[in-house]
Parts: C-alpha cells; sequence; structure tokens
C-alpha cells in the first residue's frame, strides 16, 4: 500500500518540527516496528522507544531516534510528554495480571489533542463458534491475555475522551512472514486438531500490518476499530498443512481436543479453543488497504514459487 497525502492536510494534521519534519513515536519498536519506519522516516523523524541499549544501533540504522524508556517504570517515561502529539503504541501488555500497567503509566504522561494507534489483538472477542464478524461485535475475552488487551483498549478511550484525541484501534490476528512460519512446530510433529473439531482463524503479514497501521496514522476515524486481518479463510489445521506443503514438511497428525490437550502447551490450547472468521472491509473502504499478501496461499506460493496441495 503506498501512503499518499495532500501536502497542506498534512502539514496541519501533523504539524512540523523546527527541523521541518513532524515527529512521531513508537512504542515497541520490535519486529513490526522495525518494518513500520520505512513507511515513516520520509515523512516524519521518528522516535523509537526501547528498552535494549544494545537496539540502539539497529534502531539509528533503520532511520529511527532511539530512545531508552520503560513502560513499566514511570520515572523514566517523563522526556516522552511533550516529545510528540503523535503516537503509535505496540507495546505488549504485561505478562500477568488482569490490567495493563504499562497503557496506564503511558497514559499518565500523553499530550491531550493527540493522534494515537494502538494495535490490540482480535483475541479480545473470545470464541465466536465460527462466526464472520465485524468490529461491532462485543469483546468477551476467555483469557488472561486478552483480559489484559480490553483493559488497555478501555484505558485508551477513556484517555482519549478526556484529552480530545484521535485514537484509532488495530485488533489483529496471528502474524506471519517468512521469518515467521510454524516450522518448528511441524519439525516437531506437534498435532493438529481434527477436522471436525477444528477452529478458524485469522491472519496477516507482518509487512502488510505495518501498511495497515501507517494507514491508521494518517486516515483512521477517531475512536473507531479495525480489523488488521487479510482475506484468508482457513481452520488452523489448513494453515498448518499449507505451510507444510509449501516447505515439503510432514503434515501435522490430527487429534479428536481430549486427545490434543494433552499433547500441546495450555497458551497453544487456548488458540485451539477459539473460532472466529473477521471482516476486513473497514481497512479497506476508510484506510483505503491493498494487501500485498492477500492470503496465506498468496504468500506461500510467492516465497516458494509451489502450487498448494
Amino acid at each position: 500500500m503506498e501512503i499518499k497525502t495532500e501536502n497542506k492536510n498534512f502539514s496541519e494534521k501533523f504539524g512540523r518540527s523546527r527541523l521541518g519534519r513532524p515527529r512521531v513515536l513508537i512504542l515497541g519498536c520490535g519486529d513490526v516496528g522495525m518494518r513500520l519506519l520505512p513507511l515513516l522516516r520520509e515523512r516524519f523523524r521518528v522516535f523509537a522507544v526501547t528498552t535494549q541499549a544494545g537496539k540502539q544501533d539497529a534502531l539509528r540504522a533503520a532511520g529511527a531516534i532511539p530512545i531508552i524508556a520503560n513502560l513499566d517504570e514511570p520515572a523514566t517515561l517523563a522526556r516522552l510528554a511533550r516529545l510528540t502529539t503523535n503516537i503509535i503504541h505496540l507495546a505488549p501488555p504485561p505478562a500477568n495480571g488482569s490490567i495493563d500497567k504499562r497503557t496506564r503509566n503511558l497514559t499518565a504522561i500523553l499530550p491531550d489533542h493527540a493522534t494515537l494507534v494502538y494495535v490490540s489483538t482480535s483475541g479480545v472477542y473470545g470464541d465466536c463458534g465460527g462466526e464472520l464478524i465485524n468490529e461491532t461485535r462485543t469483546v468477551r475475552p476467555h483469557n488472561p491475555r486478552a483480559t489484559r488487551r480490553v483493559d488497555a483498549e478501555q484505558v485508551l478511550r477513556k484517555w482519549a475522551k478526556r484529552s480530545q484525541s484521535r485514537l484509532s484501534i488495530l485488533r489483529v490476528p496471528g502474524i506471519y512472514a517468512d521469518d515467521r512460519l510454524p516450522l518448528e512446530r511441524l519439525n516437531k510433529g506437534l498435532p493438529a486438531l481434527a477436522a471436525e473439531e477444528d477452529v478458524y482463524t485469522n491472519h496477516i503479514h507482518a509487512d502488510d500490518l505495518a501498511r495497515i497501521i501507517a494507514a491508521a496514522l494518517f486516515r483512521a476515524q477517531s475512536g473507531r476499530i479495525y480489523h488488521a486481518v487479510d482475506n484468508s479463510d482457513m481452520k488452523m489445521g489448513a494453515y498448518f498443512d499449507a505451510v507444510a506443503d509449501a516447505f515439503a514438511l510432514p503434515r501435522p497428525p490430527r487429534l479428536p481436543r481430549e486427545q490434543l490437550q494433552h499433547e500441546v502447551s495450555p497458551v497453544m490450547l487456548s488458540f485451539m479453543s477459539e473460532s472466529r472468521r473477521l471482516d476486513n472491509q473497514r481497512i479497506k473502504a476508510e484506510l483505503g488497504v491493498r494487501l500485498q499478501h492477500p492470503t496465506v496461499a498468496h504468500f506461500l506460493q510467492t516465497i516458494r514459487a509451489l502450487p498448494l496441495r
């Protein structure tokens, strides 16, 4: 997706720094954040928050200005308070608890009249019985990870209303890329659900997610939720089979749920307990997104030039 903006409107929306470009702050600049940098660095002076001093050189090489700070340590966030009104929040919640203290610490120092894009998870919906759902679906998280994401969304909504800021929330499913495929799982021969008990899953390529985030920064409506998902319509076992076929690996064995729960981790079992299909019309109609990898099958054919069986 190419990002195009009219210069005058861009200047009015994002303002200008003394060096001629507006600023944008990225919190949680991991794999997706690094893919996002090339889409922003020509338009913005990009500041990227990291907790790892050893990552500063990589961030600089990618065109960002690194800042060492930690959302778990409020005292380290003071320098971010007046840095910019354009924020991309990619940082995950803490690993434990029912609330996202990191997002609470962040909103305590955010400026008024800001623009913020928050990357959440599709797990907030819980199990939908395989239904096709849009962004108006009520959230019903079924595990602590998703509960913390719902908490973060609610905290950000309250902040946006209080500060008169423009907030958009991207609900993201499983992220894949050439280096983010379940090859280790397949090589270990870990089982998948039997076909009659299998669940629908949703996917997005990491590069397409970066493009959706950039589009949301420019085009998202205030207070709007978007499904950052591709066009794939497949069950989890079919996904594993497709990857296995593309890399000439054995397809995983299929087991009934009662037996499989003793063979996989609790985290994987939780993913295998939720079935839903996410509608993605809103990112196309409102954000103007054109997916580079419209389906998992398209991606696998591209990287391996192999027809999927």
